[in-house]
């Protein structure tokens, strides 16, 4: 594969649980760059009263990385993974947080336990407002895992979901691996990043990682997870999606 698209993770330092200092986060964009990625949208956590860290400074410590990373030919771009809030939008127009490489898209997590009951009306405002609402990681949660085809309904709503590619080897359990390749079997995930925080994890495994993928979804649609969607994302235009195919219970209490 010619290039790799990372749209989440967690590399810019000191503003959240990802890289500690500029030393990390150096670090792991070489990792990126070893393993293959060319693009990283930076997305450090904006969670009310957790991680606050605000665009302008955000904006500020990216600079520095930029001036630092030399010879390291790897694409930088502004971003934030936000916690899903009623408030999300004005977030995004008070510049306390933003978008996807400044696009429409917009990348939010869900709580891990419970279904929010404002999540309606949290993709009513991204749509209302122009933007395209892309929920992180959806095979790590447990409304998910006991029923996943209520993704369906809110692809059908306009919603996009971004999996991790730490779930395909089993870092967040096996259900969650297993569930993460039933969501790609059936044209339920739209987008993959690493959502890495660590050095010597998971930009490590990619080698690993898309051969699980080229085995399990086949080549083309690996590309089109990991580069043709993200560029898209960049370049602020629409993708092209399949419908989603609804998954079945297996007399084991399995999804496929």
């Amino acid at each position: 594969m010619r290039y790799i698209i990372d749209i989440h993770s967690h590399l810019v330092y000191d503003v959240d649980d990802g890289a500690k200092d500029i030393g990390e986060t150096l670090y792991m964009i070489k990792e990126a760059y070893n393993a293959g990625f060319t693009d990283i949208i930076l997305t450090p956590h904006y969670m009310e009263d957790f991680y606050i860290k605000e665009t302008l400074e955000i904006s500020k410590k990216i600079s520095i990385i930029k001036e630092e990373l030399r010879d390291i030919k790897v694409n930088l771009y502004e971003g934030n993974e936000i916690y899903a809030n009623s408030n999300l939008i004005e977030l995004i127009k008070e510049r306390k947080a933003t978008s996807l490489a400044k696009s429409k898209y917009i990348l939010f997590e869900l709580p891990m336990q419970e279904l929010p009951i404002n999540l309606d009306e949290i993709v009513y405002n991204i749509l209302e407002n122009g933007g395209v609402p892309v929920i992180a990681h959806p095979e790590r949660y447990l409304y998910v895992h006991n029923d996943p085809n209520i993704l369906i309904d809110y692809i059908d709503k306009g919603v996009l979901f971004q999996a991790n590619y730490g779930s395909l080897i089993g870092i967040y359990g096996t259900k969650t691996k297993e569930i993460v390749k039933s969501l790609l079997l059936n044209n339920m995930i739209h987008f993959l990043g690493s959502d890495n925080h660590r050095p010597n994890s998971i930009y490590r495994e990619m080698p690993k990682i898309i051969d699980m993928l080229n085995k399990i979804i086949g080549k083309e649609r690996v590309e089109e997870l990991t580069t043709i969607n993200p560029v898209r994302i960049l370049k602020d235009e629409s993708i092209d999606i399949k419908n989603p195919i609804p998954l079945r219970k297996t007399m084991w209490g399995n999804w496929k």
